[in-house]
C-alpha cells in the first residue's frame, strides 16, 4: 500500500471548519428505514445490534415454529386437497427464509476472511436470499396456475382437517408472537420477525374462515379465491428480496446513499480540489463498502499531512454516512489524467 492510498476503519478527526462528524451530532433515523443517508453510529445503533444478538435464541425458536408450520401445511394441503393450506404454506416459508437469513448473515459475519475470499463468506446470504426468492416465486406461480384451474373446476376440500390445521397453524403463531414479544420493543430486526408473524396469523385466520365457509355453505370456490389472496401476499416481499439480492451482487449504491451528497461533503475538507472514482457498494447486508480517489493541494503530499487527511476524510464518511469500511487514494492534481475512469 503505497502513501497516498490508505484503509481505515473508524478514526478521529473532522470534516473541515465548522463542521464535527462525530456521533453526538446526527439526526436520528426514523425506525425502519435502513437507508436514510446521514446514519452515524450513536448508542442507539450499539444496543440495536446487541439486542438482536441477544434475541438470536427467539429467533431460531420462531424460525423452527415458522418452518414446522409450513411443513405441516403442506402435508395438511396433500391430506385436504386445500389450495389455501398450501398457500399459507408458501406464506410461511417465506417469512421462515427471512428470520433464516438474519441468522446466516450472523454465523456467516462470525467467520474469519481468508486470503482466497478476504471478505469472508458475507457474500454467501446474498446467494442464499436469491435461491430463496427464485424457490417462492415458482411456488407463488404454481398457486396462482392452480387456483385458476381450480376455480373453473373447483374439487372437494376436507372442512374439518381445514380448519383443524388452520387452528394450530394460528396457535403456533401465537406462540412465536409470545417469544418475541419483549424483543421486539429493543431490536429493529426482532420487530421485523414480530411482524412479520403477526401477518402469518391473517394467513392461519384465512385458512380457518375458508374452512367454516366450505362446511357450512359447501362454496369450495372458496379455497381457490382464498389461496389467490394469500398468494398475492408473498409476492411484493419476495419480489424486494429478489431486487435488493441483484442489487448486491451487481454492486450497485445500496438505496438511499447520494454518491453527490458524499462528493460535496468530502470537498468542505481544506485541501481537497476534487474527489474522483466514488465507488459505495454492498458485501452484504449492513456492509456498506466506500472507495474514492482524492484530489489534494501539493502541500498535502509534501508536509507530510496525507495520515491527518485520510482521518478527516474516513471520519466523514463514517460520521455522516455511516460506512466504516473505507479506501482512500490521494494524489496530486494532474494525476487522473493517467487513469482509466470506471466511474466519474
Amino acid at each position: 500500500m503505497t502513501p497516498g492510498e490508505h484503509e481505515h476503519g473508524p478514526a478521529s478527526g473532522g470534516c473541515g471548519p465548522g463542521q464535527d462528524a462525530s456521533p453526538s451530532h446526527q439526526q436520528p433515523d426514523e425506525p425502519g428505514r435502513s437507508a436514510a443517508p446521514r446514519r452515524g453510529h450513536t448508542h442507539a445503533d450499539a444496543h440495536s445490534a446487541t439486542a438482536t444478538g441477544s434475541r438470536r435464541r427467539a429467533l431460531t425458536i420462531v424460525l423452527a415454529i415458522s418452518t414446522g408450520i409450513a411443513v405441516a401445511e403442506v402435508v395438511g394441503a396433500i391430506v385436504t386437497g386445500s389450495l389455501v393450506l398450501l398457500a399459507d404454506a408458501a406464506h410461511m416459508a417465506a417469512d421462515a427464509a427471512g428470520i433464516g437469513l438474519s441468522l446466516l448473515a450472523a454465523w456467516f459475519a462470525s467467520r474469519p476472511p481468508t486470503a482466497r475470499r478476504t471478505f469472508g463468506y458475507a457474500r454467501a446470504e446474498i446467494l442464499a436470499a436469491v435461491i430463496n426468492s427464485l424457490l417462492l416465486l415458482g411456488m407463488a406461480a404454481f398457486i396462482f396456475t392452480e387456483a385458476i384451474r381450480r376455480l373453473m373446476s373447483p374439487p372437494a376440500v376436507s372442512s374439518g382437517l381445514l380448519i383443524g390445521f388452520g387452528v394450530v397453524a394460528l396457535l403456533a403463531n401465537g406462540c412465536s408472537l409470545l417469544v418475541l414479544r419483549t424483543g421486539q420493543s429493543e431490536s429493529l430486526n426482532v420487530r421485523g420477525a414480530f411482524l412479520e408473524v403477526a401477518a402469518d396469523t391473517l394467513g392461519a385466520t384465512a385458512v380457518i374462515v375458508t374452512g367454516v365457509i366450505i362446511a357450512t355453505t359447501g362454496f369450495y370456490l372458496a379455497d381457490p379465491i382464498a389461496s389467490l389472496v394469500v398468494g398475492v401476499l408473498i409476492l411484493p416481499r419476495t419480489w424486494q428480496l429478489l431486487r435488493e439480492a441483484v442489487d448486491v451482487l451487481l454492486e450497485a449504491s445500496p438505496e438511499g446513499i447520494d454518491l453527490a451528497e458524499i462528493r460535496a461533503h468530502m470537498a468542505c475538507v481544506p485541501g481537497i480540489r476534487e474527489v474522483h472514482e466514488l465507488h459505495v457498494w454492498t458485501i452484504t447486508s449492513g456492509q456498506p463498502v466506500f472507495s474514492a480517489h482524492v484530489v489534494v493541494d501539493p502541500e498535502v503530499i509534501e508536509r507530510g499531512q496525507s495520515a491527518i487527511m485520510l482521518d478527516r476524510l474516513q471520519q466523514c464518511l463514517s460520521g455522516h454516512f455511516d460506512v466504516d469500511h473505507s479506501t482512500f487514494q490521494l494524489e496530486p492534481a494532474g494525476h487522473a489524467d493517467h487513469e482509466h475512469p470506471m466511474h466519474g
